[in-house]
């Protein structure tokens, strides 16, 4: 069981730095430090006074940067190797009691996998905000994220298996808005085709 609960803190994690990459570093570093959290032994450093400083600032760049309208989508070219190494990190670092093969191995797949799936959410997120409100609404979008990011981290800290299932459930939210998207009308004027039970052309 607690393996089984430092991969889901893991996975937790790794989707909040998908959101953003410094948030879930700075609420671990604050939850090591209160000891309400804990890291394996080579990742003690996320602890010390140098790292709070460097998360915090480092946060509060990245927080601003993302509300200035299309500088938000050039860090995003930055931003998603930065959340897949960072979401790799912090799956590793709370693995617990498994050989350093295995904790890698399954950092580099599920937690880089978890923290790349988000952070494309996010980014195709942004390009629609960019082009169909151009870049006016970018600032929900940042807000949402940050928000998402904080929410993630928090609640993974202090119920993993809960932040595993609403990661869960935000995928599957996802995937049903691509697949099962309704069918633009072929005309601009006209009905869909199929409408009124005529069949399709």
């Amino acid at each position: 069981m607690e393996t089984l609960l430092s991969v889901a803190l893991g996975l937790g994690l790794a989707a909040a730095c998908g959101f953003r990459v410094f948030v879930p570093l700075l609420v671990m570093s604050v939850a090591v430090r209160s000891g309400h959290m804990a890291v394996t032994p080579s990742f003690g450093w996320v602890a010390s006074d140098v790292a709070l400083v460097c998360f915090a600032v480092a946060t509060v760049l990245e927080l601003a940067a993302y509300y200035i309208p299309w500088v938000d989508n050039l860090l995003d070219t930055v931003a998603t190797p930065a959340a897949v190494i960072a979401g790799i990190l912090v799956t590793a670092s709370v693995i617990t009691d498994m050989s350093p093969f295995l904790r890698w191995t399954l950092a580099v797949l599920a937690g880089g996998g978890v923290a790349t799936g988000v952070q494309a959410v996010t980014v195709a997120g942004r390009q629609v905000s960019s082009w169909t409100t151009f870049g006016l609404g970018n600032p929900l979008v940042a807000t949402l994220e940050a928000f998402g990011a904080v929410v993630m981290a928090v609640l993974s800290i202090l119920l993993p298996l809960a932040a595993v299932g609403l990661l869960a459930l935000l995928f599957v939210l996802a995937l049903r808005r691509l697949l099962f998207r309704q069918p633009r009308p072929a005309t601009a004027g006209g009905p869909a085709p199929g409408a009124f039970g005529d069949p399709p052309s």
